[in-house]
């Protein structure tokens, strides 16, 4: 690799500055993401690689990232198993059929490799253009975060129904997480034979969960998806909205890199992690809207507590919000691989 300072950090070695991507870094905040969403749904974009292919390199064109990452989505694993997934502009993604009974979930199929090979091919398609230049990651939904989608029928701001069965059918939660475990392990070993250089595994909803439930629903399925994975010279990233509470649990599954939210001082959890883990994070993304002076400061401010840590890459506590201008990004970007250790 021509630039390895994202897979060196993500192996706790000492690199000359920190890293730098973005979660969402090929998201809607771009003009250019636009003028290729204007012409196919999401979806299309998702499953036409060359299309992907094309999302993927526009920061790496537009903002020298240091690693790319793979143009999919976290719910392509939900409707491989046989869920009708769309994507509405405004209202975001929804399964037309929820999966609620012990019926749904045995129609779930769990060898559905092949409906996911458009992955696999973009895979390919990506690392011709990067040629060696930056890593490539990919990545997958965790279980509890697909489940919730599953059982909700999309979005949610309090996952009513999802706790309810973790509740009252715990069971039948842990029947359906037990198959999403297992289609999420099989397809990032599928990424990883397709090319991928790291991969990460987000849990986007599991700050809906208490220290108990995050335990027994999200974090042994992430353990499980793990100590499958064909992780040879491969970092694997845990994150989760939460990982700022959760991150001593995380921790247990042996992730290379445990990428941590904004609401935690970040050298105090890497403190507190065994030697071997990294972290990756964590500024607060509501920062990119601020004047430039002002998104200086926060990311020197993070730079100078990490000072002297092995084992850091730059990110967001979470991804880049839509509306956040370019310009902004573009000069984070700047901040950062001005930065010298």
């Amino acid at each position: 690799m021509i630039n390895n300072l994202f897979l060196d950090a993500a192996f706790s070695k000492q690199t000359e500055r920190p890293p730098v991507w973005m979660m969402r870094q090929a998201g809607r905040f771009m003009p250019e993401y636009w003028e290729i969403k204007n012409k196919y749904s999401f979806l299309e974009m998702c499953k036409t690689p060359e299309i992907a292919a094309d999302v993927t390199m526009l920061p790496v064109n537009l903002l020298n990232v240091d690693a790319a990452i793979l143009f999919c989505d976290i719910l392509v694993t939900g409707e491989a198993m046989g869920g009708d997934l769309s994507f509405t502009q405004g209202i975001g993604p929804r399964f037309a059929n929820p999966v609620r009974t012990e019926a749904d979930i045995a129609k779930l199929n769990v060898d559905c490799l092949d409906e996911l090979q458009y992955v696999a091919d973009a895979i390919i398609e990506i690392q011709k253009r990067l040629d060696k230049k930056i890593p490539l990651i990919g990545f997958a939904g965790a279980p509890f975060t697909v489940m919730s989608y599953l059982v909700e029928g999309g979005s949610s701001k309090d996952f009513k129904l999802t706790k309810l069965m973790l509740h009252n059918q715990p069971k039948l939660a842990h029947a359906l997480l037990s198959k999403i475990a297992t289609v999420t392990a099989n397809y990032l070993n599928l990424q990883i034979a397709a090319g991928v250089n790291a991969v990460q595994i987000f849990d986007s909803w599991a700050q809906s969960l208490s220290w108990d439930d995050y335990k027994e629903f999200s974090h042994r399925y992430i353990q499980e998806i793990i100590s499958k994975l064909n992780r040879k010279d491969i970092p694997v990233i845990s994150f989760c909205k939460g990982s700022s509470v959760f991150a001593p649990i995380m921790a247990e599954a042996k992730p290379d890199v445990i990428s941590v939210d904004w609401n935690a001082d970040l050298l105090n959890i890497k403190n507190a992690l065994p030697t071997q883990i990294a972290v990756q994070g964590n500024l607060d993304p509501h920062i990119l809207y601020a004047d430039k002076p002002v998104i200086k400061a926060h990311i020197h401010k993070l730079f100078e507590r990490m000072r002297g840590t092995n084992g850091f890459i730059f990110n967001l506590g979470h991804g880049i919000m839509p509306d956040i201008p370019f310009d902004n990004v573009k000069y984070a970007f700047e901040v950062v691989r001005k930065f010298k250790y």
